[in-house]
């Protein structure tokens, strides 16, 4: 289903909740594009969490990180704007591809963006270093 697009069958025409975030349909776009250009150049999977985090954070974002359809191969930024959280999470074989010392400066740089008030750039950004540390798939 496209964003807008009427659901099937309930008869309303109510946009989804994702038009209710703190994302334009523009930089949902890009966004999506940034995601997709992730995946493809490294042949990992590149996913954006942004809402709010459960206490402990960093469990919180591991399991959500867990609930992926490959885990391992996964690469999740989750973000809480309201609790001023980032949290990157790796799979096992991920973390061979970025290891955390990478995934720390892509944070600081999202960070910087973030207190900027650029939410949607920051994480543009920080999936473009993050896929250029991983490198072009195998």
């Amino acid at each position: 289903m496209t964003v807008g697009e009427k659901q099937p069958g309930t008869g309303t025409e109510t946009p989804p909740d994702v038009l209710d975030g703190p994302f334009s349909t523009r930089q949902l776009l890009r966004i999506d594009e940034a995601l997709r250009l992730a995946d493809r150049t490294t042949g990992l999977v590149f996913s954006v969490f942004v809402g709010g985090l459960d206490e402990p954070i960093r469990e919180h974002a591991e399991r959500l990180h867990r609930q992926l359809a490959e885990p391992d191969r996964s690469v999740l930024i989750a973000i809480s704007p309201n609790q001023r959280q980032l949290e990157i999470v790796t799979g096992r074989y991920a973390r061979k591809r970025v290891p955390d010392t990478y995934a720390k400066i892509a944070a600081l740089s999202m960070v910087a963006a973030f207190g900027g008030g650029d939410l949607a750039g920051g994480i543009i950004q920080g999936l473009d270093q993050l896929s250029r540390y991983a490198g072009k798939a195998a």
